[in-house]
């Protein structure tokens, strides 16, 4: 089991740092890899990315809690997530090349000719703080599979994670980051298909699986037991706020970082047919692991359903097997952890600071600085993975995703606006996770729909030009 784990933390491990080869001493190609990247790195370093420990630990703990009603939340995801990508994908890259930005709010802040300086300053500090919040979700992530699988202290797996992504990203930046999630997200597939496979057998097939959980109940339900409203009203705001959810991956930096990167906004269609079919694939069978696990661990009270995986890992698989779901998982935390890191890097070498820095060896060190503080933030973390990373990525989503979703169909918004939207925005998913009301509602529909009501209401006091329409 040890082997085979180290042996595919290697093999990442050789993959980014082979990437300096082709490093060209630049910021441009630190941050985007000077924006050459093929289509299919493109599709499965941007699903790598997306999926992360969150899917592997978070998700399947989730769904191990909830049941079938969970399906709505994989459904909403990648529906809302395809409908921001015809909006939004084509345009970001096509901004980025004629800004000439380096940075996800650097291309925002400069979009169309407009220089928003002290809007990006903002938006910089934000994804500071909540990407490296997302950054140590990761890493805890990492540190639970260790714990379970091969009883390693609690804080090993985040010092193991963090000093692995600090190795290649510092050979390659964001290439190595690129490369490296084209390998993780195949042993992510194979290790997930494989526990899908071996579970399903171990309980006697698809109908026996499903005559056993029909005996637990309400985990069959269409709907959780707990929503604001009752019945098909609760289940359809349930599943709309994932919808949101899906819609939120255009706010998040170190997603779209990687269309961005994409060689020529007219090959986005391939990318988008890569990394759409392998994150359907991959969400669908998580989901089914997560169901699995309820029956292959009954006593749903005696233990933290996070750790759920490795736990059925444990149980069905051999050494060398529970191997390559640990690399799996600990690929999928790493493949996310990267690019926080970097894109963390990005706003503040970018964004925050006064003086742009354009010096590799100084975007190096911020690098490294930035990979310290989210190993230490992971070994003070109290929260779950599941609770940190949704809550970042509301966050984000609904600081960008309006003020992106608006630049995309043509707006252009004042810098004043710009402003409002991304606070207001973020303030109302912040309130409303605070509120409780998460757990009814996902918090980035509220804060998304608070910043686009934002913009029609700067539309009734400053002339600014109505979206003209997609032209994505």
């Amino acid at each position: 089991m040890l082997l085979s784990f180290l042996f595919f933390l290697l093999m990442f491990a050789a993959i980014g740092m082979s990437s300096f080869l082709k490093s060209r001493g630049t910021k441009k190609d630190y941050y985007l890899a000077s924006q050459d990247v093929p289509p299919f790195l493109v599709g499965l370093s941007a699903v790598a990315t997306n999926n992360s420990g969150y899917m592997f630990i978070g998700v399947i703990g989730y769904t191990y809690a909830t049941g079938l009603a969970s399906i709505w939340m994989m459904i909403g995801w990648i529906l809302g997530d395809f409908l921001g990508s015809l909006w939004v994908h084509k345009s970001l890259c096509r901004a980025t090349r004629e800004t000439g930005e380096s940075s996800y709010a650097g291309v925002m802040a400069y979009w169309a000719g407009s220089r928003f300086s002290g809007w990006q300053r903002i938006a910089g500090l934000l994804s500071l703080v909540f990407l490296l919040a997302y950054a140590s979700a990761q890493l805890v992530a990492g540190s639970k599979a260790l714990y379970v699988l091969l009883d390693m202290p609690v804080w090993s797996g985040a010092v193991i994670g963090g000093v692995i992504v600090a190795a290649y990203c510092l050979a390659g930046g964001i290439r190595a980051s690129i490369w490296t999630d084209a390998a993780q997200s195949l042993v992510m597939i194979v290790a997930m298909g494989t526990l899908l496979v071996v579970a399903t057998q171990s309980v006697g097939g698809i109908g026996a699986a499903v005559a056993s959980m029909e005996k637990i109940d309400g985990f069959m339900n269409w709907y959780p037991q707990d929503l604001l409203l009752p019945g098909l009203a609760g289940g359809a705001l349930f599943a709309l706020g994932w919808l949101f959810a899906g819609l939120s991956v255009i706010g998040q930096p170190h997603v779209m970082v990687r269309f961005m990167a994409l060689e020529s906004e007219n090959r986005m269609f391939q990318a988008r047919c890569w990394y759409y079919l392998w994150f359907t694939a991959f969400y669908l069978m998580a989901t089914s692991v997560g169901m699995l696990a309820r029956i292959l661990l009954p006593d749903a009270g005696s233990f933290d359903a996070e750790l759920a995986l490795p736990m059925m890992a444990m149980k069905l698989l051999s050494p060398v097997f529970v191997g390559l779901i640990l690399a799996g998982v600990f690929a999928a935390t790493m493949s996310t952890a990267d690019s926080l890191v970097l894109s963390c890097s990005a706003s503040l070498t970018h964004d925050v600071l006064p003086h742009r820095i354009e010096k590799t060896w100084m975007l190096k060190v911020a690098t490294l600085v930035i990979t310290v503080a989210a190993v230490g933030w992971a070994l003070l973390n109290k929260q779950s993975v599941f609770s940190l990373v949704v809550m970042s990525w509301s966050a984000l989503a609904s600081a960008f995703a309006p003020l992106l979703i608006v630049l995309a169909l043509g707006g252009r918004p004042t810098q004043k606006t710009y402003i409002a939207m991304s606070v207001i925005g973020l303030g109302t998913a912040l309130v409303w996770r605070w509120l409780g009301w998460h757990n009814n509602i996902y918090e980035g529909m509220p804060g998304i729909m608070a910043g686009l009501m934002v913009y029609g209401l700067a539309r009734l006091f400053v002339r600014e030009p109505l979206p003209s329409g997609a032209n994505a």
